[in-house]
């Protein structure tokens, strides 16, 4: 940026120069100015022309606008794509300013404090913030649009695994942390042995990192997935952030929500209530509570779980990219009902008591059809409540957004009258928290117009009635003719002089016009205007003052409107913990009604949950030895909800229901053997879906479910590699299969996936069979293992806990059917040739692919036999001869020459003998 030469310009240099690394919009007039780099990127990241200001002056300054009633918008974009914008207003009347009209930045908006209405209402667009105490790693997130913030801390050399895994998970979109401490290494190597690059964590402070975050301006959302944002290290001191908490909530301590001693935490907490107050304005009413959380409290599901199992997101783009877990199951009709929908799938229950009730809950409605139909009825068309009082708190609500939020409150009654009918204890208490908010309602009705203009600039928002000066200026605007010609009659009459007329100039405002030959009429009270020649102008104090009326009138009508909207919005306000309390009860009736709404369209079965853990023998312990045992999971005729609505939806086949049964003793690792194509992932991905939603409060797909509470869901499934970060597929396989073999528990469930497969065939064969063999013996979760590598259908000969199932084929007319059957015992052949046939191979190449097969199980055979003692007299095994083992010519040409018809029964037994021979 060259020298500023004017008085603005120099006023712009120095406002820049207090927010450098956010785009300016600076108010002039009806726009809003953005200049130098921040007008050359604005233009073009939203398309707009670049034009430029002082160009007669030789120094041509880069320049773009947007107009002032469509800036957010604007500002909504460059959000979305990771940009910081400070907003500059003039706080100023023009008219009364002496010489430069003072401007000030309002608010400063950010991708994580981002509030507007173009937010996806599917789910929360969190700020988070990392703080490091002693030797306590802090993290807390808050979603400004919606008031939910959560804080946690963890301990020991796994802290920054643990941060990251949150960060994963809630994929927030900016992140707060100290500017002197180290960032995620993101591929770089560390300069700290200890931490590997491929794990990805965040290091606690002292361990050296060479990733840093950047600090040049206008940095767009960072590789990791969010904006990063540093702030002083002061900012995050217990003794800074914890006063600032209590301030907020109005508390002597943080004990009642749960933060007492965690210092980490609550500074991490207390960074990010600094960073709002800094960047926005407004009373964060709706921020009324914050949440302290423990990982142990939900069932545990890391970002490759997540992504795995396709919760919320697909795989892989393409024509069926929105079919995921999430979209399955959402049948809420209101925003806040989605977000609760997808924190619930994101992280569901431990707690056998809360999971309990919200299965009543599905139970009362899927038996009670009319008043759940009605119910949801009810509940469609309330708008985002949580949203639309951010909005109102923040000062950015507009008349149309609270008079949203008032059509919103008036068909809580309703839902309410509804609810009551329904039985079940947790919609009971959901029925009592949920407030009508009558008297806000009407409130906001007696003060706005049914269809008030969009920006307050307009007029015309505030109801006649409400304010007396308000309806004296619309009557003034309104009436000035019929006032102006009432005026004339008046004076006509006083004075006697009939021709007396009272007139209006762009110059000279209202004045009383007489002609010469009256002039000797004119009353004294009048005061000399202008002299014309054939005529003089006056005026009175009663004009002059009605002038001033109606020349302000319209401004002033602004005015007063902005006032009464803004003591309207206050009083909102100050009722945000009964609107946010209602929106929040509101959320959960949606979901448990959607939940009944599918378990009825599409016949689930609601999970039972075992009572209580155990005391048993653990597989291989000691007598004696006696631990806590996880209970069992008993799966009769599972479906995969996502495939079932899928086939369903293209009116194809019935999905093939399967069972499924793991226990701690016998049946706690499934080896599952069988082709590609033939179900084996779906197996898998299914029984883990059952167990997210069963936890969650969801009946499920199957006849009948039983299990216990699982702690956390582990996923080895798929290939996929990061060579951004020097990770080979391989690689990423055993990063992830190390992982769960460190972090699984007893409770745990476990699915992997081929795994071994990404290295030579003993290698991943002798990874695979160690794995299991460690799974089995000190891990002891519930484990399924698919696998192509048929020896380690050995081990349920070894291991007590280890059972072979496989999925069955049909081998028909030269070709296999798969009939997504999974029975008991080991598959006798992977069939990947014939798979390879199927998938378009040329038939050359699957003729020559058979060749080499037997040729290669022939040299497996002969080195078993140079391998096998000399002592030994086992017969060898006789080779199994299946329909796709390819015949010789001389056989085939023999078979060409018989004629079947005239071949008589002996000659048909001769002929297959010496076939036999032959082959």
């Amino acid at each position: 940026m060259s020298e500023p030469t004017t008085p603005l310009m120099r006023q712009y240099a120095a406002i820049k120069k207090e927010h450098p690394s956010a785009l300016l919009f600076f108010r002039l007039g009806d726009f809003y100015e953005l200049f130098f780099d921040d007008a050359v990127l604005a233009a073009r990241e939203l398309q707009i022309t670049l034009t430029s200001r002082n160009k007669e002056k030789g120094v041509a300054i880069p320049m773009c606008g947007v107009p002032y009633h469509a800036a957010e918008g604007y500002i909504s974009k460059l959000i979305r794509r990771g940009f910081k914008v400070a907003v500059c207003e003039q706080v100023e009347d023009p008219r009364l300013a002496t010489k430069l009209v003072r401007r000030e930045v309002t608010r400063v908006v950010t991708p994580g404090t981002a509030a507007d209405s173009s937010l996806n209402a599917e789910e929360n667009n969190f700020l988070a913030a990392v703080a490091t105490v002693g030797d306590r790693v802090g993290f807390a997130a808050l979603d400004l649009s919606t008031g939910e913030f959560r804080a946690t801390e963890f301990g020991g050399e796994l802290a920054g695994r643990r941060v990251q895994e949150e960060l994963e998970q809630l994929r927030p979109k900016e992140m707060l942390y100290g500017s002197s401490a180290p960032l995620f290494d993101r591929g770089t190597k560390s300069r700290n042995a200890s931490v590997p690059a491929e794990t990805g964590v965040l290091p606690v402070r002292g361990e050296a990192s060479t990733s840093r975050a950047s600090t040049a301006p206008f940095a767009p959302v960072s590789g990791s997935g969010w904006a990063e944002t540093p702030l002083d290290d002061w900012i995050f001191a217990p003794d800074h952030a914890v006063p600032l908490l209590e301030n907020h909530f109005g508390v002597l301590s943080l004990e009642g929500f749960g933060l007492a001693g965690k210092q980490a935490a609550a500074s991490a907490a207390g960074a990010i209530l600094y960073y709002i107050r800094s960047t926005q304005r407004g009373t964060l009413n709706h921020v009324d509570r914050i949440g302290f959380y423990e990982r142990q409290n939900c069932l545990v599901l890391d970002a490759v779980t997540v992504r795995n199992l396709e919760l919320v997101e697909p795989l892989f783009a393409g024509t069926d990219a929105g079919v995921t877990l999430f979209r399955c199951l959402d049948a809420t009709v209101t925003p806040m009902g989605k977000r609760l929908l997808r924190t619930w799938m994101l992280r569901p229950s431990v707690d056998r008591a809360e999971i309990e009730g919200r299965l009543d809950s599905v139970e009362v409605q899927v038996q009670d059809i009319v008043r759940r139909e009605e119910l949801r009825r009810s509940l469609d068309g309330i708008l985002d409540l949580e949203r639309l009082l951010s909005r109102v708190t923040l000062e950015t609500a507009n008349p149309r957004d609270v008079l949203a939020l008032s059509a919103s409150l008036g068909r809580i009654p309703k839902a309410r009258t509804v609810l009551a009918g329904l039985s079940a204890s947790r919609l009971g208490a959901l029925h009592g928290a949920i407030d009508e908010l009558g008297d806000l309602r009407d409130q906001i009705d007696r003060t706005l117009v049914p269809e008030p203009p969009l920006t307050l600039s307009d007029g015309g928002v505030i109801t006649a009635g409400v304010d007396k000066d308000l309806d004296e200026m619309r009557d003034l605007s309104r009436n000035s003719k019929q006032y102006l010609a009432q005026v004339e009659q008046r004076e006509r009459e006083r004075t006697g002089i009939g021709s007396l007329k009272v007139k209006f100039n762009s110059i000279f405002g209202y004045y009383i016009e007489i002609s010469k030959a009256n002039l000797h009429l004119s009353p004294a009270d009048y005061e000399r205007k202008q002299t014309l020649v054939n005529a003089e102008r006056f005026t009175t104090p009663e004009l002059k003052e009605y002038e001033s009326k109606i020349l302000d009138a319209q401004e002033k009508i602004v005015e007063i409107e902005r006032r009464l909207f803004a003591e309207l919005r206050s009083a909102i306000a100050a009722k945000a913990k009964r609107i946010r309390q209602t929106a929040l009860a509101l959320a959960e009736v949606d979901v448990l009604g959607g939940l009944a709404h599918i378990a009825a369209l599409r016949n689930y079965c609601r999970p039972k949950f075992e009572p209580k853990f155990e005391l048993g023998l653990q597989p291989n312990s000691a007598e004696g030895d006696q631990t806590e045992r996880a209970l069992d999971l008993e799966i009769v005729e599972g479906r995969h909800p996502v495939i079932e609505m899928q086939e369903l939806a293209a009116g194809s086949e019935r999905f093939v229901p399967n069972d499924m049964f793991l226990d701690s003793s016998t049946h706690n690792i499934v080896v599952l053997t069988g082709p590609n194509m033939g179900g084996k992932s779906t197996y898998l991905r299914q029984a883990a879906l059952i167990v997210i939603m069963a936890q969650m409060g969801s009946f499920v797909p199957a006849r009948a479910v039983r299990l216990g509470i699982v702690d956390r869901v582990f996923t080895r499934i798929g290939a996929s590699d990061n060579v951004a970060r020097g990770r080979s597929t391989f690689m990423v396989e055993m990063t992830e299969t190390a992982a769960i073999l460190h972090t699984a528990t007893a409770r745990s469930l476990i699915l992997l996936d081929e795994v071994g497969r990404g290295t030579s065939t003993y290698d991943g064969l002798a990874i695979a069979w160690a794995a299991v063999e460690y799974l089995h013996a000190r891990v002891r979760a519930k484990t399924l293992f698919a696998t192509h590598y048929f020896e380690l259908t050995e081990l349920a000969e070894q291991l007590r806990g280890v059972k072979n199932y496989h999925v069955s084929v049909k081998e028909t007319g030269g070709s296999i059917v798969f009939l997504r059957r999974v029975e008991p015992g080991a598959a006798d052949r992977s069939y990947g040739i014939e798979v390879a046939k199927l998938a378009g191979l040329p038939n050359e190449v699957v003729v020559r692919a058979h060749e080499v097969l037997a040729e290669h199980e022939s040299s497996e055979r002969r080195l078993s036999e140079h391998l096998t003692p000399a002592t030994s007299t086992a017969p060898e095994p006789p080779t199994q001869l299946t329909i796709f083992t390819p015949l010789s010519q001389p056989v085939l040409e023999k078979l060409r020459e018989v004629d079947l018809n005239r071949l008589t029964p002996l000659e048909a037994l001769n002929l297959l003998a010496e076939l036999k021979k032959e082959i």
